[in-house]
């Protein structure tokens, strides 16, 4: 038996496929073979049950009600946002904002550091980011004058750290990064991100909608001072996910969004804030997403990331020995660490077209510049298939992938 081998039996693999309904299902008469996990993961019936049950037995707002339905569903809410705490080592609940997602909480970030920039003022944002971590500071530094300045990359797709530190100065006020680049699987060395910009003073808002699936980050530990997560990154259902902040950082931000539930009073000349972390969570929540987003994180421990982590490795390391047997493969991101994805071309090859015909073939991957066009047009490419794995896909499914990346380039080449 090879360690590959015993890492997926460890991990028990097929029972775990069995949680997810949506892996029996087949497109375009194949069995389905899903790695677009970089995207969205799949849900476990775990989670659709309690997305279920939600529904059926405690659909009712939160905060606000004295009846029975209310209060259950608010104890349900606030023990979901406990366990986003513990999971991620955060030092107080209230320093847990439930979001829409990602971009939500960096646009909450943005909006809120506009009164405290200088037209001389500096942000430092890394080559490899998505457009959500990139944009929100442009129209940032649109609003306040301040410049933004890019931490380059070398064509491994790691960050040049040197350069980030000449980069760093006292005008240094905000440096941004993702933990782990959804274009490349870059492991980003998020500890020495953050050390160094905390050593000129700078705040550090990290985009962990990546690495969150496959990393359980100790944000203690990291000592950051945002940290934002997409729960449809890991096992929860879309359009909820979290902004943590330091308790002095969320204190200082104005609100994003004025409404119900944001506020302690309300007059007409007047209005005061709440407390958080209702000070930013206006309006009714995603409430059933947020209980689901608990529900998940029980799910995935359950399993243990420890576990995950070492699978996926593997996973990827097959993955990547496989596809580079096919001649004029070529990947892009082959950083020291990484995990679970891996984006390549082939030559002569438009990358829609492979992907066309790997959807033919029941394999679902991604196609394009992944809302990282900075990325692509460093490396003069429109864009690339990026096959993205979860701890439920197997080694067979790799396989299949790699016949069908064979079978795309014999039709096309």
């Amino acid at each position: 038996m090879t360690n590959k081998d015993t890492i997926q039996s460890k991990l028990n693999i097929d029972t775990i496929r069995k949680d997810f309904p949506i892996l029996f299902r087949e497109v375009n008469g194949r069995p389905l073979v899903y790695l677009d996990n970089a995207a969205t993961s799949q849900t476990p019936r775990q989670v659709i049950n309690t997305i279920v049950d939600y529904y059926q037995n405690l659909n009712a707002n939160i905060h606000r009600g004295v009846h029975t339905l209310s209060q259950e569903a608010t104890d349900a809410y606030e023990e979901a946002r406990r366990k986003i705490q513990e999971h991620f080592n955060i030092a107080k609940p209230h320093e847990v904002i439930f979001t829409s997602g990602t971009t939500h909480s960096i646009n909450l970030v943005a909006t809120g550091f506009t009164s405290f920039l200088d037209k001389d003022d500096e942000v430092l944002v890394s080559a490899m980011e998505h457009h959500s971590n990139i944009v929100p500071w442009q129209m940032l530094c649109e609003r306040t004058g301040a410049k933004l300045k890019v931490i380059p990359m070398t064509v491994d797709g790691e960050l040049k750290m040197e350069e980030y530190n000449k980069l760093l100065s006292q005008k240094t006020k905000l440096v941004f990064c993702n933990h782990v680049s959804n274009a490349l699987g870059t492991i980003n060395p998020i500890k020495g991100i953050i050390d160094a910009a905390h050593g000129v003073g700078a705040t550090v808002l990290i985009d962990g909608a990546q690495a969150a699936a496959h990393i359980k980050a100790d944000l203690q530990a990291l000592d950051v001072d945002f940290y934002t997560v997409s729960a449809h990154k890991m096992c929860g259902p879309t359009g909820v996910g979290i902004l943590y902040g330091k308790e002095e950082w969320l204190n200082k931000l104005p609100p994003y969004q004025g409404g119900g539930e944001m506020i302690a009073e309300v007059t007409f000349e007047k209005t005061t804030y709440a407390d958080l972390p209702h000070k930013f969570e206006a309006g009714t929540p995603n409430i059933c997403g947020g209980i689901a987003f608990g529900a998940a994180l029980d799910y995935m421990n359950a399993i243990g990331f420890d576990m995950i982590t070492e699978y996926e490795d593997e996973l990827v390391r097959y993955a990547t020995e496989q596809l580079l047997t096919i001649e004029g493969l070529k990947i892009y991101g082959t950083a020291k660490h990484k995990t679970s994805v891996i984006s390549f071309n082939i030559k002569g090859i438009h990358p829609y077209d492979i992907g066309t015909i790997l959807d033919k073939l029941g394999i679902a991957v991604r196609t394009g510049h992944h809302c990282a066009q900075p990325i692509m047009d460093f490396y003069q490419i429109p864009g690339t298939v990026r096959a993205s794995f979860s701890f439920y896909n197997t080694k067979e499914e790799v396989d299949v992938l790699v016949e069908g990346v064979k079978k795309a380039k014999s039709m096309l080449l």
